[in-house]
C-alpha cells in the first residue's frame, strides 16, 4: 500500500517537491543521495537520506493534522526530520538548501 502511494505522490509532485528534487537528486549536497516518496512504516516521507538517517518534509497543509505524530514515529526509527514549509523552497532555496547541508555536515562529524 505505501509503494502504491509513493509511486501516486511521485507523479503528482507539488512544484515545490520538483523545485527541491532538481537540488537534491543525483548526489548534488556533498554526494549524499536522496530519494524522493519513500515509505518509511505506514508513512511516505518526501525525501530520505537513508545513510545519514536524515528525512525531508515539505508542508503546505498535507502534514499539518498528523506532523506531530509522524514526527515522533520517524525519530523513534532513527530519523531526524527538517520540515519546511512549500513557500520556504520556492522563495528562499538557497537558505533551505544550507540548512540541509548544515544538517548533513553535523552527522559527519
Amino acid at each position: 500500500m505505501a509503494a502504491q502511494l509513493a509511486r501516486t505522490l511521485r507523479r503528482n509532485s507539488t512544484e515545490a517537491e520538483k523545485t527541491l528534487w532538481r537540488e537534491l537528486r543525483n548526489g548534488q549536497i556533498a554526494g549524499h543521495k536522496f530519494r524522493r516518496q519513500q515509505p518509511i512504516g505506514r508513512y511516505v516521507a518526501d525525501f530520505a537520506c537513508q545513510r545519514r538517517k536524515l528525512i525531508i518534509e515539505l508542508d503546505g497543509g498535507q502534514h499539518a493534522n498528523d506532523s506531530p505524530e509522524r514526527t515522533q514515529f520517524l525519530n523513534a526509527v532513527g530519523y531526524r526530520v527538517l520540515r519546511f514549509w512549500n513557500n520556504e523552497i520556492l522563495k528562499n532555496l538557497p537558505g533551505v538548501l544550507q540548512t540541509i547541508a548544515s544538517a548533513l555536515a553535523k552527522q559527519d562529524s
